[in-house]
């Protein structure tokens, strides 16, 4: 029995003399497939030349970016008290990654004015320093970026929740 690996044809045949010309014969119309299937398999069992480069994850739709931002709302913490690092790093994470959203959204940054002009602001004053002692002392400026971002992501006509 011979199987052939083509799409069109998923069954297996058994070869006669006649199947063994025409797989030979390159004007026969029963060729084609298998000669395609057979090239199809070859081409695709050898590597490519370049491997194939990751593509890089799109940022996340504002919507979702969004929504992990205001998972933060009820959180909180006490600046000195050392319970900080986590809640303020992550507050200023989501901060970033909704920006990153925003400025990709097909409605553009201009859409989200408001938004991405406090976030520069906020990310202006933080700099580069995310240490715990540094977005302590940024603690208000952080809480009221979010919570003004929060209060224009929930006004009409765009409605992010």
């Amino acid at each position: 029995m011979r199987c052939w690996a083509a799409a069109a044809l998923a069954s297996c045949t058994q070869d006669t003399p006649q199947d063994a010309a025409s797989a030979s014969s390159p004007a026969s119309p029963s060729a084609a497939p298998a000669d395609n299937a057979d090239q199809a398999e070859q081409a695709a069992s050898e590597p490519t030349e370049e491997p194939a480069l990751p593509a890089e994850p799109a940022p996340e739709a504002v919507r979702d970016a969004f929504a992990t931002l205001q998972a933060t709302l009820n959180d909180t913490c006490t600046p000195g008290a050392g319970d900080c690092a986590y809640f303020l790093g992550r507050v200023t994470q989501e901060l970033t990654e909704l920006d990153e959203a925003m400025r990709a959204d097909p409605k553009g940054p201009g859409h989200f004015k408001q938004p991405l002009a406090d976030m520069r602001t906020l990310f202006t004053k933080l700099g580069t320093d995310r240490s715990t002692p540094h977005l302590e002392k940024h603690f208000s400026a952080i809480v009221t970026t979010r919570d003004g971002i929060n209060t224009w992501m929930q006004a009409p006509p765009d409605d992010y929740r």
